[in-house]
């Protein structure tokens, strides 16, 4: 058993964990259900959404369509996340989201035991890892690491977007996760 509890103060049993790519995680890949979808979060959480002044429309959207969109600026080139109305190098408010490959590398993750939000409370642990997205001059991107809560991350893994959809909730949205991909994965260039 693990020396870490969980919120309840129940042990966590390592025998019981997956390899990453592996297939279904008793611990990482909760079944959490709702309308016959497994998610990686328990129900419970808010929506997230577009600022009301619509900034990160864009990402919203890309992300329903299984894209992954981060922000450029056409009249330097730079790329920047997350979304903001002015350029960071040039100062530019001429923003635009482009699409880029939803993959990258681990550059720095935690593993997370304290609930932030009650319905968190059974959740924990949850690794949380900083995604290095090299097709976006290096920009890094938070999210979930789906899997085994108690694998081993490795700094620089390659890791992959998992697009989660919510069609039950109103309006209907998707998460951006990620995971390490099966092993024999190969990516071009």
């Amino acid at each position: 058993m693990s020396d870490r509890p969980n919120s309840t103060g129940d042990r966590l049993d390592p025998a019981a964990r997956a390899e990453p790519g592996g297939g279904a995680d008793p611990v990482g890949d909760r079944p959490d259900s709702v309308g016959g979808h497994t998610y990686h979060l328990p129900e419970g959480l808010p929506a997230p959404a577009p600022s009301p002044d619509g900034l990160g429309a864009e990402f919203f959207a890309a992300a329903r369509r299984h894209e992954l969109v981060v922000q450029r600026c056409p009249s330097c080139g730079t790329w920047q996340w997350g979304p903001e109305y002015v350029c960071h190098h040039c100062l530019s408010f001429n923003l635009a989201y482009e699409r880029v490959e939803p993959r990258g590398s681990i550059y720095s993750f935690e593993r997370c035991w304290h609930p932030v939000h009650p319905a968190l409370n059974e959740a924990v642990p949850y690794l949380v890892v900083l995604v290095e997205l090299p097709q976006a001059g290096g920009v890094r991107m938070v999210g979930n690491l789906q899997g085994d809560p108690l694998q081993d991350v490795e700094i620089g893994a390659q890791v992959e977007a998992v697009f989660e959809d919510h069609e039950e909730a109103d309006p209907p949205f998707t998460l951006v996760h990620w995971r390490v991909p099966s092993k024999g994965t190969v990516w071009p260039g």
